[in-house]
């Protein structure tokens, strides 16, 4: 076991181990750390605790300091140093006539590299634009592309459903999103009402895939026959949430909502139209066995 703090350094960013030594540390307090590239400034979102070694990557850096008074005054620095490298290094790219869009720019905390986010539909060719950039600046510059997904991450906005992204607010890491998920939650297939501000599917689409794919495995599906409290008759719907099935009544053909846990007897459709074929091969089994003979 070793004992670790989890800090952030990014709002919603991922959260890493660290080394807390022997300062005392708790959430919500800022602190300075060794990174791989050097000093970092970060915050602790996750107070000291023991994991197993498998949590762990290797090495485990240290917390050097509580973040103070100056480091505040140079994240502040940064900070502006940021939009001036921002402008110039947009300057540039319209210089160079470069097919990329600069979605932000970020100072280590030592100044020791300044690192340009951005996108582009393809492959970038900006050789150039690094000489240019480093001869401004005089220090380490890294471009990094990014997707479409990270974009709206660092930018932020409002979602359809009126609040702020997901991503941007405590979405740590991007979760696979299928059109499947859209699907068995019987939402509307139209790419403008299941696909976020980036052009991808939403990230809530995840949220509730897990309860739906449980609750359908012990709930009939439409097209089983059934038996109900009002008689027997056909699934039409299924209501995940309700967990209520809509049944077509064979009786008089009226329709009633049903809660699952009144429905017996369930019949799978996939059942009904595989008896038929099992019964007529093994017929046709029998007469061709009688004309040998």
């Amino acid at each position: 076991m070793q004992k670790v703090v989890g800090v952030r350094f990014r709002r919603a960013g991922k959260i890493y181990y660290f080394d807390p030594g022997n300062l005392e540390l708790s959430a919500a307090q800022d602190v300075i750390v060794e990174t791989s590239r050097g000093l970092e400034f970060g915050e602790i979102v996750q107070e000291i605790k023991e994991v197993g070694d498998t949590e762990i990557v290797p090495p485990l850096r240290l917390v050097r300091r509580i973040a103070t008074e100056g480091d505040y005054r140079q994240m502040e620095g940064n900070r502006e140093k940021e939009k001036e490298a921002a402008r110039v290094c947009q300057e540039k790219i319209e210089k160079h006539k470069l097919e990329m869009k600069l979605v932000d720019v970020e100072y280590t905390f030592d100044h020791n590299k300044i690192i340009f986010y951005f996108t582009a539909e393809g492959r970038v060719d900006f050789r150039e634009l690094v000489r240019d950039l480093a001869a401004v600046f005089r220090t380490r510059i890294e471009l990094r592309q990014i997707g479409v997904r990270d974009e709206a991450k660092i930018v932020g906005g409002l979602g359809p459903c009126g609040r702020s992204l997901c991503c941007a607010t405590f979405l740590g890491d991007f979760g696979s999103v299928s059109i499947r998920m859209a699907k068995e939650q019987n939402l509307s297939l139209n790419p403008t009402k299941i696909s976020g501000i980036c052009g991808r599917l939403m990230c809530c689409l995840r949220y509730e895939a897990d309860h739906y794919e449980c609750t359908r495995r012990c709930c009939p599906s439409p097209g089983d026959q059934v038996t109900t409290p009002h008689g027997d008759g056909k699934v039409l719907s299924l209501n995940v949430l309700k967990e209520t099935v809509m049944v077509g009544l064979h009786e008089n053909g009226q329709r009633e909502e049903v809660p699952v846990k009144e429905v017996k007897g369930m019949k799978k459709k996939a059942e009904q139209e595989k008896e038929p074929d099992q019964k007529g091969r093994r017929n046709n089994g029998g007469n061709k066995q009688e004309k040998g003979r």
